[in-house]
């Protein structure tokens, strides 16, 4: 069981000494991965307990809100991943303006006196925070020594050549490589979603659709993919389309995720679904009239079908 806290204050509640793993962590990649083992494995050593410590929403969507990347984890997922890890105590700072003012000294500060005590805080090794970003680690390792607890920066992981990061994997993601996503993660990229209703067309066709809204805003290119859904710890297959529907009136031009699951006749509305894309099949088209759709929707199955099979 995962222990979610809300506020700095709340650390005083868990048994100490305490090592912190602070960061944003969208996309939980191997980087963010060696921060929070480290915590974990050094309290393990000195018989304490490990505590992820995160922010929501994503600082850039507050201080920079135009220039702020797309996500590849919302909270909600970032969450579920890092209890994936074995991880039992986190704690989830909301990041508003006032957060994002105050000196980062005050931070650190708050957390040691919260702390039952404070033995331990992992970053990453390049990793800023407070007004201006003037917290890094000769920061940490100075109130370090005045309050008595040690500061880890812990190395980049490099992969090909490459040091992991989101950028990098939102990058892959949005090409379609999604190999070398997986690379950088140390796991599958998925999307997580919600079951909304939509305009029900896909059950005229013969082909029932889940439209989702996504948690995460990092999508793969426009086109169909094969792919597999998790729902309530089932492994389901299907087809996906992403895209804006040329074929149907879609006058806003917003992209619409939408999955049919073979053999599924469940209501999922207002489940949540995490999308695997396991093959690429096509790219997004516009047929002449809904019979063309429904026999190119049928080919798609067929060939995810395939893909599976295979």
């Amino acid at each position: 069981m995962i222990h979610v806290f809300r506020s700095v204050a709340e650390l005083a509640q868990i048994p100490g000494p305490l090592a912190l793993a602070i960061g944003v962590f969208d996309g939980v990649h191997l980087g963010h991965r060696a921060v929070i083992e480290r915590a974990r494995a050094d309290a393990e050593r000195f018989g304490g307990t490990a505590v992820t410590v995160t922010f929501d929403p994503h600082p850039l969507r507050v201080l920079r809100p135009a220039s702020a990347p797309r996500l590849l984890t919302s909270t909600a997922h970032k969450l579920q991943l890092i209890r994936a890890l074995g991880v039992r105590h986190l704690l989830v700072l909301p990041f508003d303006p006032t957060f994002a003012a105050t000196p980062p000294e005050h931070f650190i500060r708050a957390l040691a006196a919260a702390a039952r005590p404070l033995r331990e805080i992992c970053v990453g090794y390049e990793w800023s925070f407070g007004k201006d970003r003037a917290g890094n680690l000769a920061l940490l390792d100075l109130l370090g020594n005045e309050l008595g607890f040690e500061e880890v920066g812990v190395p980049a992981v490099v992969v090909a050549g490459q040091v992991v990061s989101s950028t990098l994997i939102r990058r892959a993601v949005e090409s379609g490589d999604f190999a070398t996503a997986a690379g950088y993660l140390g796991r599958d990229y998925t999307v997580l979603g919600t079951v909304i209703k939509g305009a029900q067309l896909g059950r005229t066709l013969g082909f029932p659709t889940a439209n989702l809204s996504a948690h995460n805003e990092q999508f793969p290119p426009n086109g169909v993919y094969a792919v597999e859904a998790l729902y309530q710890r089932k492994l389901l297959r299907g087809v996906a389309n992403i895209g804006v529907r040329p074929t149907l009136q879609n006058a806003s031009g917003e992209r619409v995720f939408e999955v049919h699951l073979f053999d599924l006749s469940a209501d999922l509305y207002g489940a949540d679904l995490e999308i695997t894309f396991r093959q690429y099949l096509r790219p997004e088209m516009k047929f002449r009239d809904l019979d063309a759709l429904r026999a190119q929707i049928a080919v798609d199955a067929a060939e995810a079908r395939r893909c599976f099979a295979g």
